[in-house]
């Protein structure tokens, strides 16, 4: 099953992780505004309604666009770095989806929300990202071009308890075995680099897992006749 926006307006993804992980840990509408409403009370004056997309809003971002751009985020880049308890991998055998964590750079593009839609998609967006607290979203400035924008990018927090500091095998073992409601960990790493590629960029951290995960994935099928 592929993530719509209709999951997100029934508040699906919340009804997931509060079958899997209890309603303690994952935000209600009201939390979720309150985040909203302080990440909105931090926007610099004068910036845009721009998204940054490093992972699956790249391929399924789910909200109008009004413009997208190729950018490059310094200070912070792509790792699978947080553990999916329900989309992308089961509490028994949890997945692994993209965080981005300090340090380096990390290419991936820039969306821009129609003005008139932005604080509707919005909401939509951090009942999606937002579903257990577990990105800190900052404003960060990101270079498309010839152009610097603002943008909102979804940081991994930590210390969060689904945060995940693993060895490069540690997650390629773990994308290649596991799956939940929303798809397996490998689907969301093949969209991922399919996407990327479809703007022209290459991430040679993401081309590394994937050669990582094919061979775990070759070596469980076993020879063929």
């Amino acid at each position: 099953m592929t993530l719509s926006r209709r999951d997100l307006e029934k508040g699906l993804m919340r009804e997931l992780y509060v079958a899997t992980i209890g309603a303690a840990h994952a935000l209600d509408d009201e939390a979720l505004s309150r985040s909203l409403t302080a990440t909105l009370a931090a926007k610099p004056k004068g910036a845009g309604w721009w998204v940054f997309g490093y992972g699956s809003l790249l391929w399924n971002p789910l909200f109008p666009i009004a413009e997208a751009r190729p950018a490059t985020l310094h200070g912070l880049h792509r790792r699978f770095c947080l553990r999916s308890l329900a989309s992308r991998g089961t509490r028994e055998r949890p997945g692994l989806v993209l965080g981005l964590e300090r340090g380096g750079a990390c290419r991936g593009v820039a969306f821009r929300l129609p003005s008139a839609l932005a604080l509707d998609e919005l909401h939509l967006l951090w009942r999606r990202e937002m579903v257990v607290g577990s990105y800190r979203p900052v404003w960060v400035r990101v270079r498309a071009g010839e152009c610097a924008l603002t943008a909102l990018a979804f940081a991994v927090r930590r210390d969060h308890p689904q945060y995940a500091a693993l060895s490069m095998d540690e997650q390629a073992d773990t994308i290649a075995h596991a799956c939940g409601a929303f798809g397996s960990s490998c689907e969301y790493l093949t969209k991922t680099r399919s996407a990327l590629a479809g703007h022209g960029i290459v991430d040679a951290y993401l081309e590394a897992i994937a050669g990582k995960v094919a061979a775990l994935r070759n070596a469980r099928s076993g020879p063929r006749a």
